[in-house]
């Protein structure tokens, strides 16, 4: 089975109890400007819309079939929440179809958080060109490697020389990044002045003692955004780790590419039953307060 029928076996099964669920590709670019398509899953609740809609971009294990279940988990939670969801797949079609979390090759850079950005707003141009969606209320998110990607997605850009200036500007109405890398090194993050300033609100969702992507980074570029006057907040577990989302127990994983880590190898994984509940509770407050049509 090819990487584009693995993604729609992954999420339209999943979906198929709750509205209408499907695939297709979508035009995107490489890191290099040339021109892909990558398969997308779109998944609308029942009823005629318009519906605002949430992009989800995966985390570094893909959608294949080592993959966290994340965007799944997430999506489920949104579409009965009379969300439509898009999930585009950017590794499958790209030579990884198992993720890049073990991954130290070279070639990981062309699927980097960065490059992937092309990717996010090609889902939302996709979903602005069905007459089912509000075009105007799309939100995006992610957890990690995706976390990373809704944080460089949501950068405002510094001039029209970004590629992407145009659609930036006219582009996401909200997003939430969680457990992302804030790490002070990635200027990626950051405009200009050195703060993070994003084109819309975005909530950071972190656990305590993550060992991968740190809460304190993200506190400290948060506080500063916040300091600055651009909408970022930022909510920490307490006991927490990395990808607190889940229902798999605590472990730690040696193989782990993490920057973070001595000899950059290893990681700790796990869920928190406390902490994925409030950030259901929280994601989708903040989706209603943003997203959703004030009558």
């Amino acid at each position: 089975m090819n990487a584009w029928r693995r993604v729609g076996a992954l999420v339209v099964t999943t979906f198929a109890l709750a509205g209408c669920a499907g695939t297709t590709s979508i035009p995107t670019t490489t890191s290099a400007g040339t021109a892909e398509q990558i398969p997308i899953a779109t998944m609308q609740p029942g009823g005629p819309g318009p519906f605002p809609a949430v992009v989800i971009v995966h985390d570094c294990s893909g959608l294949g079939g080592r993959s966290s279940g994340a965007p799944d988990r997430w999506g489920r939670e949104l579409v009965g929440r009379g969300y439509a969801v898009f999930i585009p797949d950017s590794f499958g079609g790209r030579g990884f179809p198992d993720g890049v979390c073990t991954d130290a090759s070279p070639r990981r850079a062309d699927v980097s958080p960065v490059s992937r950005v092309r990717d996010a707003y090609a889902a939302l141009a996709y979903a602005r060109t069905l007459p089912t969606i509000d075009g105007r209320r799309v939100g995006l998110m992610g957890g990690s490697h995706g976390g990373s990607t809704t944080l460089a997605s949501m950068l405002f850009p510094d001039s029209e020389a970004d590629s992407l200036a145009q659609a930036k500007r006219a582009g996401f109405a909200a997003a939430v990044a969680l457990y992302p890398s804030c790490a002070p090194a990635a200027r990626v993050w950051r405009n200009a002045s050195g703060i993070y300033r994003p084109i819309a609100p975005v909530l950071i969702l972190i656990g305590e003692k993550d060992d991968w992507t740190p809460a304190a980074p993200c506190q400290q570029l948060a506080q500063a955004a916040h300091t600055a006057g651009y909408p970022v907040t930022i909510k920490v577990y307490p006991g927490a780790h990395h990808s607190f989302d889940s229902a798999n127990p605590v472990r730690y994983v040696a193989t782990r590419i993490n920057a973070n880590a001595p000899g950059g190898r290893g990681a700790t994984t796990g869920g928190d039953a406390t902490a994925w509940a409030d950030a259901i509770r929280e994601v989708s407050a903040f989706f209603d307060r943003y997203l959703k049509r004030r009558e």
